[in-house]
């Protein structure tokens, strides 16, 4: 085992699951092949989020539901999460195990983000924490639209940008069929660095992680 092996196996150690239904349900997502945050992000997530004590929280990107009941115990009272996907399997799972979890606190929307984004902000939706970990080749379409939907001084948590390293690379040493989503978030990365009203880091944690705050 190497270095960086050592590395992660010890910081998984150190953020595991200690609640039993979240360790689960983590086993459950990774025996079925189902894409959810690593131990290292859903730490800082919850680090974050202990910080902030938001009141409303929309995700984007639901899948079993694992992130949703993470982000429900750091709620300001009688807060809710707004969770949007386009997967009629992950919405019935993600209800059934918030059913499970007896979390109440989470409004499921499924639809297709670009689409569902527009009507929240025309109903005059305003989030004080975003947490993006939907498609990320929609990251750098979908940004305005959180933007106009996120608080002064609220979050975006954009998960994934490092896409495995690829984000690192010459456009054409990577794959061909990854070529599309590479350069889609190297112009999120580029965009969401370069809006005046944002104030951004980026983190290597997990598959790499954007932090913004919304200054202006």
């Amino acid at each position: 085992m190497n270095y960086d092996d050592k590395i992660k196996n010890f910081v998984d150690e150190k953020n595991r699951d200690y609640d039993l239904f979240l360790f689960e349900l983590r086993k459950f997502a990774g025996e079925n092949n189902i894409p959810i945050v690593s131990n290292e992000v859903a730490g800082f997530l919850s680090l974050i989020l202990d910080l902030k004590k938001p009141k409303k929280i929309l995700e984007l990107g639901c899948a079993v539901g694992y992130s949703s009941i993470l982000m429900s115990r750091f709620l300001d009272k009688n807060g809710i999460i707004f969770s949007i996907d386009i997967s009629e399997k992950m919405i019935e799972l993600a209800k059934k195990n918030f059913d499970l979890a007896k979390i109440t606190c989470v409004e499921l929307i499924k639809g297709d983000i670009k689409n569902v984004l527009p009507g929240l902000i025309l109903n005059g939706q305003k989030f004080d924490f975003i947490f993006m970990d939907c498609a990320k080749g929609q990251y750098v379409n979908i940004l305005p639209f959180c933007l106009d939907l996120l608080n002064l001084n609220g979050i975006i948590l954009a998960d994934d940008i490092f896409q495995n390293g690829n984000i690192l690379k010459k456009r054409l040493e990577v794959p061909r069929r990854q070529r599309t989503i590479y350069t889609r978030m190297n112009n999120f990365i580029n965009s969401i660095f370069e809006n005046k009203n944002l104030e951004s880091k980026i983190f290597n944690i997990g598959d790499g992680v954007i932090v913004s705050k919304k200054i202006l």
